[in-house]
């Protein structure tokens, strides 16, 4: 996507700005709250943001869109200023996968026990270490703690939410604990076993890793002052 958007800028900006984007997806994973920044220098900046919207969106690919564009500090990093961001996990919980959804959300079939997924999800917040739920990219991982302040499971009908929210994550990290927390759904391990799978800091001793499709970054925080897009 990153090289996307500077192709873009740079048939609008003759100096071809560099993007900084808040974080980095996973292939096939999805960003709606995707936060960049770029520097542009003021004799080439002739627009106002509402028609560089409309500038970049005529140079981008169908799939890729940006939803808005404001004015920040000379010290604004989009990357570097975050404090948290917020992941959701889209889940089709019925025999039948909704087409629609088909590149949005997990299809499992078999029938999940919501208040089970609830429960495990609750012992996920916290400052925790994380080794259990991050796929090992062959390197000694020397800090694994990471702080969650939120990780919830909704339903609407056949569609399951998972909503993970904290100032870090992983590798995979987010995906590691959705599949775990279905196969908690499934029957396969009791709610309180997360905690033990914490405790273990093993990533042999948690569930699969969710697909990749159904994870969607949803949406970077920072801190007060106007600060971010």
């Amino acid at each position: 996507m990153q090289n996307r958007v500077e192709a873009a800028l740079a048939r609008l900006f003759a100096s071809a700005p560099r993007v900084e984007s808040s974080s980095r997806t996973d292939s096939g994973v999805h960003a709606w709250g995707m936060v960049a920044h770029c520097e542009v220098p003021l004799g080439e900046f002739n627009l106002p943001p509402g028609k560089l919207v409309l500038a970049l969106n005529g140079c981008l690919p169908d799939d890729i869109r940006v939803r808005s564009a404001v004015r920040v500090p000379a010290d604004f990093h989009a990357r570097f200023d975050a404090v948290g961001k917020q992941y959701r996990y889209q889940i089709w919980n019925h025999p039948v996968m909704n087409p629609l959804l088909r590149d949005r959300a997990w299809h499992v079939p078999r029938e999940l026990d919501f208040a089970a997924m609830n429960d495990a999800a609750a012992r996920f917040v916290g400052r925790q270490d994380f080794r259990s739920f991050t796929a090992n990219r062959g390197v000694v991982l020397e800090d694994a703690v990471r702080t969650l302040t939120r990780c919830e499971v909704s339903k609407r009908g056949p569609q399951v939410t998972v909503v993970i929210e904290g100032g870090g994550f992983l590798y995979k990290m987010c995906r590691g604990i959705v599949g775990t927390l279905v196969q908690v759904g499934e029957g396969r391990f009791p709610a309180e076993g997360v905690s033990e799978m914490l405790r273990q800091r093993d990533r042999r001793s948690a569930g699969v890793n969710a697909p990749a499709h159904g994870l969607m970054l949803w949406k970077v925080f920072y801190p007060p002052r106007g600060r971010g897009a």
